[in-house]
């Protein structure tokens, strides 16, 4: 590991030397590219600083200890025993910086949240997730906007798909993909009995043109009029789009927007990120048939997190962990959960490389 926090100083230096070279000052895009890589690589030079400077300290403690001066060997001992209790945590922090880094966790993400099992209760538990992200990326200062929305009559969603714009966001959120499952007692409920329905999560990573390629002839693109409550453009302008993937078979359809080049954009910005996602996943099978196992974001069929209203507990079936903090957790209090997630799936890629 010390072979490989040398490199990385190495080349801290050369940029940091690079950065003030006048050639490099003078070409915006060199100097734009440099000031990235330095920036990124900051905050594993910092943590390695820390380290070294605790082995010096953890050498020069060790002196001391053959020190003829009792009271001073006895301090020596103390703070030795400081060191030791320090240094694990310090180096398990540097070995999770040294994983490879995912080039997509810098992305913005296209949140999917559809209505599963449990009719109406499951549509109304969909909105209350919709409301969960749109707050925890209001905290993050992300904005969030809806592409396309089936909503119910008493306020629940039966589908929902929105982009959260934010740097890192699919870094944060990548593990929230997969089944989400509510137990409490439904508002329609009169006897009070407790129902159990559940609601689908995806989430994509945004993709740039640059991710994935997508040839014009491989598009049916259909307008119609969009349907829903007012506006006068409803029902009398062909603003709203569908869009059909020929290849795939892959369907989006955007209406919310007034203008049909608005919604044909929102449309398209889906369409790349289902596509990528698939390409994403064909890739990563090809990469699990050569290994034990398979680190990914989760499987979207899966039951990942139950919400105990009568408990008032949100425990996440991948690693065990629970808090109970219902509330707080819909109202977007999500950092304590995701932070328990990434140092899990941290844990599992550490131990196959």
């Amino acid at each position: 590991m010390l072979d490989k926090l040398k490199m990385i100083e190495e080349k801290y230096e050369g940029l940091n030397r690079l950065l003030s070279d006048p050639r490099v000052l003078a070409t915006p895009t060199d100097f734009q590219k440099y000031s990235r890589e330095h920036a990124e690589l900051q905050p594993i030079v910092e943590k390695i600083a820390a380290y070294r400077k605790l082995l010096d300290d953890f050498e020069n403690t060790e002196e001391l200890l053959s020190s003829g001066d009792a009271e001073i060997k006895e301090l020596a001992k103390t703070e030795l025993e400081d060191l030791k209790k320090r240094r694990p945590p310090l180096e398990e922090e540097l070995k999770v910086m040294l994983l490879p880094t995912d080039p997509r966790d810098a992305k913005s993400v296209i949140l999917e949240i559809r209505a599963g099992t449990g009719g109406e209760e499951a549509a109304l538990f969909g909105a209350n997730l919709l409301r969960m992200y749109t707050k925890y990326a209001e905290s993050k200062r992300w904005k969030v906007e809806v592409i396309s929305m089936n909503a119910t009559g008493i306020g629940g969603i039966k589908e929902v798909v929105a982009s959260i714009e934010g740097k890192g966001a699919y870094s944060r959120l990548k593990y929230e993909s997969g089944v989400h499952r509510v137990q409490r007692v439904p508002t329609t409920e009169a006897s009070g009995r407790i129902h159990t329905s559940a609601a689908t999560v995806a989430v994509l990573p945004e993709a740039e043109e640059v991710d994935i390629k997508i040839d014009q002839k491989d598009l049916r693109i259909d307008t119609f009029c969009s349907s829903g409550a007012g506006g006068q453009s409803v029902n009398t302008t062909y603003s709203a789009v569908r869009i059909v993937h020929i290849p795939t078979g892959v369907v989006v359809q955007c209406q919310d927007e007034r203008s049909q080049t608005k919604n044909k954009d929102k449309a398209m910005k889906v369409l790349r990120a289902r596509l990528y996602d698939m390409e994403l996943e064909e890739k990563e099978k090809e990469r699990a048939e050569t290994r034990k196992s398979q680190v990914g974001t989760g499987d979207r069929s899966e039951r990942i997190r139950t919400y105990n209203f009568p408990q008032n507990r949100v425990t996440d079936h991948r690693t065990g962990f629970t808090l109970h903090k219902l509330e707080q957790v819909l109202e977007g209090s999500l950092d304590e959960m995701i932070d328990n997630l990434t140092t899990h799936f941290n844990a599992v890629r550490l131990k196959e490389l």
